[in-house]
């Protein structure tokens, strides 16, 4: 006899999911979640594992009953007047649509160029999960091709006077993202070469990371999570990831996550199991291509070739 799927079952567990995908991107463990939002970290992994409260499932049930999708019955601040017309049209848009109406809204025209051999190129962004190398590697590649290496999170501090923990604490990780991204445009209007290191959530704010990746040559930097562990305690990194008991099970969570995002990099570098010389080796291999091609058009000498 075969069991049929109960779809308020379905919904709660596939809310779960969207839950545990948007902490892993966010970065936040459980225990961080529960503290920020008030809830108890037992009911948050009650709402994960697909049994959130039934007053969830009743609202949508009244939404099901109106033919409304549940989030139309959801407030979030200021009514807008148009936006579920426009929800509605980027329901029903093509995904060629949807990818052109990202450019407009993100300030962006798509006409087809790579970042690399656009008029904005700024240089060499690095991407991942924090312990990958950003830091290392960036200062090993920038000193190689002569360009300047620039941590976005030290500009995130220098331009507002505080730390990235002072940040996060007192204006919460929307006011950190603000402050990314105008950290980012600031650094694009300089219009001088770098190689960028990134902080590892950059890639959760859509138009933070849409700017990157139409700015630079993008690359991920890639290891197994317990190199990334490993790394990060190396480092005295005290941050919950760091210290938590369910550290290793949290970080596979974020990885997870973000693998996705992080793919859409315009190359990966794996440093899996690689000494820091092997690995920068590797990196300025994966760049020497785009130098040398695009060296005369930008006036600078491609180190990488000698």
């Amino acid at each position: 006899m075969t069991e049929h799927s109960d779809p308020e079952s379905d919904f709660l567990d596939q809310l779960g999911q969207r839950v545990r995908t948007m902490r892993g991107l966010r970065g936040m463990s459980r225990k961080v979640l529960a503290k920020v939002s008030g809830i108890s970290e037992r009911y948050i992994a009650q709402l994960e594992s697909g049994k959130g409260n039934v007053s969830i499932v009743l609202l949508r049930r009244v939404s099901n009953a109106m033919g409304a999708h549940l989030e139309d019955l959801i407030p979030d601040g200021e009514p807008a007047p148009d936006w579920q017309v426009i929800r509605n049209l980027l329901r029903k848009a093509t995904p060629a649509q949807l990818a052109h109406a990202k450019d407009i809204l993100s300030g962006h025209s798509s006409n087809g160029v790579s970042p690399q051999r656009g008029t904005s190129f700024a240089g060499i962004a690095l991407i991942g999960l924090r312990g990958a190398g950003k830091t290392t590697l960036g200062r090993r590649l920038a000193d190689k091709i002569g360009w300047a290496f620039v941590e976005l999170n030290k500009e995130i501090e220098q331009q507002n006077g505080l730390s990235v923990a002072e940040i996060i604490a007192l204006y919460g990780q929307e006011g950190f993202r603000r402050m990314e991204q105008a950290a980012l445009g600031q650094l694009l209007a300089r219009k001088e070469l770098m190689v960028l290191a990134t902080g590892g959530g950059i890639v959760s704010e859509p138009l933070t990371f849409d700017l990157i990746l139409s700015s630079f040559y993008t690359i991920w930097l890639k290891a197994k999570p317990e190199e990334h562990m490993t790394r990060v305690r190396r480092q005295g990194d005290l941050r919950p990831m760091a210290d938590d008991r369910s550290a290793m099970a949290e970080l596979r969570t974020i990885l997870l996550s973000r693998e996705p995002l992080y793919a859409r990099a315009s190359a990966v570098v794996d440093t899996a199991d690689l000494s820091v010389d092997a690995a920068a080796t590797r990196l300025i291999g994966a760049v020497a291509p785009v130098l040398a091609k695009d060296a005369q058009a930008f006036g600078m000498r491609s180190a990488a070739s000698s």
